[in-house]
């Protein structure tokens, strides 16, 4: 989801589309949150892990 994130970030900001680069930030902050919380040992979506 990360991955995804920044992938959206650098395409909305090559060619100035503002939905892709709002998109983007959005998965970047889900997925930091995921990783977070499943690297402290929470249950992320019933696994112990979130990769």
């Amino acid at each position: 989801m990360i991955a995804l994130g920044i992938v959206l970030l650098i395409i909305g900001w090559l060619l100035g589309i503002s939905i892709l680069w709002t998109l983007g930030i959005i998965l970047v902050v889900i997925g930091a949150v995921l990783w977070i919380m499943g690297a402290v040992g929470h249950g992320v979506g019933g696994r112990r892990h979130y990769w």
